[in-house]
């Protein structure tokens, strides 16, 4: 071992952060920009449901509440961008790596959002399951990404209100409003506890990220504690969720659940998922329309730095 690899483990063992002017393992940064990257991605990609209600939001405060969510989510997606170009990957290399599919996004995206009931779902849901598990990304070993994430938990932790509100409102509506409520929590709920990733025991990258405290809490630990917090608040809601088999298991403090459709998740993460063509083919469009706003930012990046010197 030599003193670089040594100052490294020092680091971690003292757990410590990392900074990218700082020695480490070629594969501990292709594993951290694995998944910032993807992190970044989700961001950017799941503005695209919920802008699909922007203009039809019932009041003129939901869409103001939709739109400063959604702005919050840009800002999200470029404080990681900006994390990972510390890892030496720049933004164009993510881009092209998303449009071919070599990187990935949550597999959440690929649903649609069909009612207004799914803008509370994903609030409540989506952004409750992703509070869950980056809380535990502020103690990440790598310190941009920890630092990042603190920022990014509190604006996550209004957008998981925004949806909850949406919820009380609808499931103590009308008849009609509570029926929607329950749909969009029957489509939505397994998809959100497969944000967590795949099973502890068939996850390829848990054990080295855990022992690199890039990751602090296991997939199958932290889906846990997300299903312990969500069945009161759907309790409260009068709301069931779909799951026949959930029950309070007094001896172990946990629900039990059934087993989860990995069919259909590992189908929606291989690209044929109902959303997933169109999420990546309005990204491609947006991006390739948009070119020269991006040249022109250049264009006068290097005007003005002639001008100085």
């Amino acid at each position: 071992m030599d003193k670089f690899e040594k100052a490294f483990n020092d680091i971690i063992e003292k757990d410590l952060k990392v900074e990218p002017r700082d020695w480490m393992p070629e594969k501990y940064r292709k594993t951290l920009i694995r998944q910032v990257s993807q992190h970044a991605h989700s961001e950017i990609i799941g503005m695209q449901p919920e802008g699909n209600w922007l203009l039809r939001a019932p009041s003129l405060r939901s869409k103001q509440v939709l739109l400063a969510k959604i702005q919050d989510e840009a800002g999200h997606g470029l404080y990681l961008y900006s994390v990972a170009e510390t890892l030496g990957i720049t933004r164009q290399e993510m881009n092209a790596q998303l449009h071919s599919g070599e990187a990935k996004y949550s597999s959440i995206f690929n649903y649609p959002t069909l009612t207004w009931a799914d803008m509370g779902a994903v609030g409540w849901l989506v952004d409750g399951a992703a509070i869950v598990n980056q809380v535990s990304l502020q103690r990440t070993s790598y310190g941009p990404y920890s630092r990042g994430m603190v920022r990014i938990c509190k604006e996550e932790s209004f957008h998981q209100r925004q949806g909850y509100e949406i919820m009380v409102q609808m499931a103590f509506g009308t008849p009609e409003q509570k029926e929607m409520a329950q749909d969009a929590l029957n489509r939505f709920w397994e998809p959100a506890l497969m944000m967590f990733g795949p099973h502890d025991a068939d996850s390829v990258h848990k054990g080295q990220s855990m022992a690199w405290k890039i990751k602090r809490e296991s997939n199958d630990h932290l889906r846990q504690r997300f299903i312990d917090r969500t069945v009161p608040q759907a309790e409260f809601l009068g709301l069931t969720i779909p799951d026949e088999n959930l029950k309070f298991n007094e001896e172990t403090g946990h629900y039990d659940h059934s087993p989860f459709n990995w069919d259909e998740f590992w189908n929606v993460v291989n690209g044929n998922g109902p959303c997933n063509e169109q999420r990546l083919d309005h990204h491609k469009k947006a991006h390739h329309d948009n070119a020269w706003v991006r040249e022109a930012a250049a264009a006068y990046a290097a005007k003005t730095e002639t001008i100085v010197a």
